[in-house]
């Protein structure tokens, strides 16, 4: 059997593609069945555009839009995601057939001077293109300074550095994918910066009805990791939120439980609400579900009014979110 997969063309991109052809060749191996992985690359959107800040962009997806138009023309087989860039929605034809073992979800603080956040002077600028960190950020150290980012792992650690930034903050699941954990100053729990709805996971993507590239991609699946996601993401889809908006969420499975943390905060970090609960491992759904109406009634639905009626930072701030981050 053949599998033609597709992925966008950035270093983390591939490198991700490229460990779930080994998994796929792996357990063909192991069940004595013949496959061929061929790579094959697009470009997105959100690749073509590497200046403008993610909120900016009106249609949502503009990092996996071009692979699922792909599949659904039959260019390609199966498609390679970063769960955090995708919809909550998908589109009509297609499924997220499997999610594999979940990497470390934690942000991670990059800095060749300072230790930790708590440690930077008084002004001093922290680099990330994200608003959900740039909430949290100056949610608890509102003296410091945020500026946007964009482009690969190398580029906005180099783009730091050069204008003298104290230090920035990535996603340390594209940093490890990568072989840079010699960056990785430390990394954020959750209470300090609440990752992103399903970062540090891949989605593999496929037609619906191919039932054969389905059985082999179900042998890659992780059961604990999708019971997760489905919790972080349902929160999501519950708050209406996207990558445009400061939401942060984070399930962690065990044999018989899920835990998950909530959070929404307004874009200058004044505003936040972050809440927690557990609930069976077999109801991600009713788990995220509850958890957003808890945080919805404890100031989020404010927080939401106010976004709305203000917007996002415009391009000028400074304040620009990434896009393609590191996962």
């Amino acid at each position: 059997m053949r599998i033609r997969l597709g992925t966008r063309g950035s270093e983390l991109a591939r490198v991700q593609s490229r460990w779930v052809a080994e998994r796929l060749l792996d357990a063909a191996r192991g069940a004595g069945e013949p496959l061929e992985v061929e790579e094959v690359i697009l470009r997105t959107r959100g690749d073509a555009d590497q200046l403008s800040p993610l909120h900016q962009h009106t249609t949502p997806g503009i990092f996996t839009r071009e692979l699922e138009r792909a599949l659904l023309a039959g260019e390609i087989d199966l498609a390679v995601h970063s769960l955090k860039d995708l919809p909550t929605s998908t589109p009509a034809g297609l499924r997220i057939a499997a999610i594999p073992r979940r990497e470390e979800p934690w942000d991670a603080w990059i800095s060749a001077k300072h230790p930790d956040l708590i440690d930077l002077p008084r002004g001093a600028t922290v680099a990330t293109g994200s608003l959900r960190r740039r909430a949290q950020i100056l949610h608890e150290h509102p003296h410091l300074r945020v500026e946007g980012i964009r482009g690969n792992i190398e580029t906005r650690i180099a783009s730091a550095e050069q204008r003298g930034d104290a230090g920035l903050v990535l996603a340390a699941a594209g940093l490890r994918r990568t072989g840079r954990t010699d960056r990785i100053r430390g990394t954020f729990s959750v209470s300090e910066m609440t990752p992103a709805p399903g970062q540090g996971a891949l989605a593999l993507e496929i037609r619906e009805g191919e039932t054969v590239l389905d059985g082999m991609l179900r042998r890659i699946e992780d059961p604990g990791s999708r019971a997760e996601i489905t919790a972080e993401r349902t929160f999501l889809a519950t708050l209406e939120g996207g990558c445009h908006l400061p939401i942060g969420a984070l399930a962690r499975a065990t044999p018989r439980a899920l835990t998950l943390v909530g959070m929404i905060a307004t874009v200058d970090g004044e505003r936040l609400v972050r809440m927690g609960t557990e609930g069976a491992i077999d109801a991600p759904e009713a788990l995220g579900e509850s958890l957003a109406g808890s945080v919805l009634r404890a100031g989020g639905a404010e927080i939401l009014e106010e976004i709305a009626a203000h917007g996002t930072p415009r391009a000028d701030t400074g304040d620009r979110p990434e896009s393609g981050e590191p996962r």
